[in-house]
């Protein structure tokens, strides 16, 4: 064994300090003149960057920073797919800030919550998206990446020359996440574009539907997921809204935990939360429809029947399950082959492959942040086998799961394509991170102006004196109010925290405690006609069927801790089925801290 070489203090100093320079993503013997802890912070958000141009590179907010993991130039770099959005401006911000502390909030019409798809997307502009340019096995590695780069450049270059940044929705700006949105299109036989029923119209791009269907010939399936959070009326009309404008569409209605409709919504239950018991992912509504869209377009093509009888097991196992209601441990289920897909730059195939090869058929399901994919992948396996949050950008590359030997499901990373949608809807539909908004008033205002928000938590105005007396509301007295209540306090002077306040009813919205639906052009119009027609009866009866048999699985239902029932979101997003052994369809993250609390069943006016 050969000696080792004398290694003097001085060296040792100067490795630990090119170890440093190269976690930050310096180059070597770079300096920086900063120390301060800001300074720090934007020097990373530049050097870290894993963009592929330069020209909006001064322009782009990069969220979610991870530490590197790796020192050598092959290290795996976990930044490669952070979420990049267009940066707002110190000055917006600020206006922002003071319009939700003057402007007065005033109920807005049934009409105006109507959303026309061609006013948020309008069709045939350069709100498209991404196309993967030409490319030949000929080529290079080099080669392929810098033409991906020039042309993703073009693009971004069109739609901002031709729309300012104040009409401009969020919109991804990685280039590495847009591969991934290639790679799973090529691989696929089917696409599942996967929707939020509250508000379809924004997670569906008609650019994307005249792709796949037009160009790629594959077939669509829309899947309006979550329906168990909208009125069954508005989830019909929804449905033949796109059947009407998108002929080539198949639709599945689909959630992971479906509920009786028909039990009385009380306003007080937006500080509850419901504790579901039992096998919730084999009774998730939607896997049987979605068979036999399949089935009608393999048209035999591929055998389907194993499928078929995986579901028939689910349901048999539901129905002459253990007495005790406990859902079953993850080990004691089937095993599921997980295929990782990382690097998807130079894999093979393309738009003429061969379909249904080796008799498998492949169904990519792909969609915005946050509309329930990884959970949509949990329902038609039977349990937890994905690992779902309502943080958007969880998701960073796709992975393959077997449903069975002849499915193959794909898990694509959610993407946010070009619109011109209010970024206050952004956020309440949880497209964008709350926790990384840096003025969360004016959503709050959003959100007020469209559902009774101070009614529904019963809110006390900060300057009321008597509770009984009309006051103007504004977004910030909401929050305070907000604050007042929940007892949200600053560590230093203990006046209300706003911005938690604020971030609080953000996350209430997107689990959906505190419902905003969108509606179809017309649809207050014809609201009778939807509420009366026979598939929404059929729906109450398929959303009513949450357990076999006419068994109904045991629910329980419990207050929100009066302290917090978002303690630590600040720092970290749970998952919204959460990470431990309940299955619950709008879980508060903190919320196993509240069954624990012997303060946490306060009344509603008491916390």
């Amino acid at each position: 064994m050969p000696r080792k070489k004398p290694f003097s203090v001085k060296q040792k100093k100067k490795q630990l300090q090119d170890k440093r320079e190269r976690k930050r993503g310096l180059q070597d013997g770079l300096r920086s003149s900063s120390n301060s802890r800001s300074g720090s912070r934007e020097r990373r958000e530049e050097q870290t960057d894993t963009s592929d141009g330069e020209s909006v590179t001064h322009h782009i907010r990069r969220l979610n920073q991870q530490p590197s993991q790796g020192l050598g130039p092959r290290s795996y770099d976990p930044n490669r797919y952070r979420l990049h959005f267009e940066r707002d401006s110190r000055e917006e911000v600020e206006r922002r800030k003071r319009a939700a502390r003057e402007q007065v909030l005033q109920p807005v019409s049934a009409e105006l919550l109507e959303l026309d798809i061609r006013e948020v997307y309008q069709p045939g502009s350069v709100l498209d998206f991404p196309r993967r340019p030409p490319w030949s096995y000929e080529m290079s590695k080099e080669q392929l990446m810098s033409q991906e780069e020039r042309s993703f450049q073009e693009y971004l270059g069109k739609i901002h020359g031709s729309y300012t940044s104040e009409k401009l929705s969020y919109f991804e700006h990685n280039l590495e996440t847009w591969r991934q949105l290639w790679r799973v299109l090529e691989m696929s036989d089917i696409v599942l574009l996967i929707t939020d029923t509250r508000h379809p119209v924004v997670n569906f791009p008609p650019a994307l539907y005249e792709y796949v269907t037009g160009e790629l010939g594959l077939a669509l399936i829309l899947v309006l997921n979550k329906v168990d959070l909208a009125p069954p009326a508005l989830v019909v009309a929804w449905k033949h809204y796109f059947h009407q404008h998108y002929p080539q569409l198949h639709i599945v209605l689909f959630t992971s935990f479906p509920r009786d409709p028909r039990t009385p919504q009380d306003p007080s239950s937006v500080l509850k939360k419901s504790r579901r018991r039992g096998r919730g992912w084999t009774r998730a509504l939607g896997p049987e429809q979605l068979l036999r869209a399949c089935e009608a377009i393999t048209a035999g093509k591929v055998d389907l029947s194993s499928w078929r009888e995986k579901i028939a097991r689910d349901v048999a196992g539901a129905t002459w399950g253990n007495g005790s209601g406990e859902e079953d441990e993850e080990e004691d289920g089937p095993a599921v082959l997980v295929e990782q897909q990382t690097d998807s730059a130079m894999e093979p195939t393309g738009p003429t492959r061969e379909r249904y090869k080796d008799g498998v058929v492949t169904i990519g399901c792909v969609g915005f942040p946050n509309v329930g994919k990884s959970s949509l992948i949990n329902g038609l396996v039977g349990r937890k086998v994905v690992s779902v949050s309502r943080t958007p950008g969880h998701t960073r590359y796709f992975q393959t799961y077997f449903l069975t030997p002849s499915v193959k499901l794909c898990d694509c990373p959610g993407l946010i394509f070009p619109s011109l949608l209010p970024r206050q809807l952004q956020v309440l539909a949880g497209i964008y991170p709350i926790a990384q908004i840096q003025e969360p008033y004016t959503a709050v205002g959003y959100l007020a102006t469209r559902i009774p928000v101070q009614v529904l938590l019963h809110l006390r105005h900060p300057e009321a004196k008597d509770p009984s007396a009309e006051h103007p509301w504004c977004a910030w007295d909401i929050c305070e109010a907000w604050a007042e209540k929940r007892g949200y306090k600053t560590a230093k002077a203990a006046r209300n925290d706003v911005y938690r306040a604020a971030n609080s009813l953000l996350r209430l919205a997107v689990d959906g405690r505190l419902s905003l639906c969108f509606h179809p052009p017309g649809y207050s119009e014809q609201k009778g006609t939807w509420e009366s027609h026979p598939e929404t009866t059929e729906l109450v009866v398929l959303q009513g069927r949450v357990g076999p048999a006419g068994d109904e699985e045991e629910e329980e239902e419990e207050e929100l801790s009066s302290s917090c029932e978002e303690e630590g979101e600040e720092d970290r997003d749970a998952d919204e089925e959460g990470e431990g052994d309940e299955d619950t369809p709008t879980s508060a993250p903190g919320s196993g801290l509240a069954a624990r609390n012997p303060y946490a069943l306060l009344g509603e006016d008491e916390c």
